[in-house]
């Protein structure tokens, strides 16, 4: 397992480029985002997959987020994908928006937890864009053990967790904490599944719908 602490922008680069490499190989890394601290592996490699369930201790039947670059990456991993789903990336990515699609018929069912749906974000983070573009759409569940507080900070990362990865990126701003707010777009409407960092009346609006208060 190696830890890797850029001195320049250049060399974070470079640091990125091997972080790819021990992903393409089946590898699993952590790296940070806009959120928080997250495990990073390739989402069309089931054995990596695996691992990453593993690593975090995580049951089966709880479905790991999908990180992308592009729109165009997330059309790789979702399908029958509806016209509010672009509108809303538009809008809101890169940044703390969590898209729930229909599932890609290239996406195996683990990474789902057995669902036929797919959570899809763009991260606001140079560090998982980088990852992103050289290797593809990556997982996005956080560092921790499953059922653990979220890592905010490497200097919390647990000791025994550490020893289960390939590769530990010290690079880019750290995350600012705060969830995304993840909506499912299955339906008719939107539907809010977690409320996080981006108001559900933003979501809304940008739907073209209004909310309502209670009893209205």
């Amino acid at each position: 397992m190696a830890i890797s602490i850029p001195n320049s922008l250049a060399e974070g680069r470079e640091i990125v480029d091997e972080a790819a490499r021990v992903i393409r190989g089946g590898g699993v890394v952590i790296a940070p985002t806009d959120t928080l601290f997250g495990l990073a592996a390739d989402v069309f490699q089931e054995a990596a997959v695996q691992r990453v369930f593993a690593v975090k201790g995580r049951p089966e039947r709880m479905a790991i987020p999908v990180l992308v670059s592009s729109w165009e990456q997330a059309l790789k991993v979702a399908d029958a994908v509806p016209e509010v789903a672009y509108q809303l990336a538009q809008r809101f990515w890169p940044g703390g928006l969590t898209l729930v699609l229909s599932k890609g018929k290239g996406v195996s069912e683990s990474l789902t937890g057995g669902r036929d749906t797919v959570a899809v974000r763009m991260p606001n983070h140079w560090v998982p864009l980088g990852l992103c573009r050289r290797v593809g759409p990556i997982t996005g569940t956080s560092a921790n053990a499953s059922g653990a507080p979220d890592l905010l900070s490497l200097d919390l990362l647990d000791g025994a967790l550490a020893e289960k990865v390939d590769y530990i990126i010290r690079a880019g701003p750290s995350p600012n904490g705060v969830s995304s707010t993840v909506v499912e777009l299955t339906g008719e409407a939107p539907v809010l599944l977690r409320q996080g960092v981006v108001p559900f009346d933003e979501v809304l609006r940008a739907c073209g719908q209004v909310s309502q208060a209670p009893g209205e």
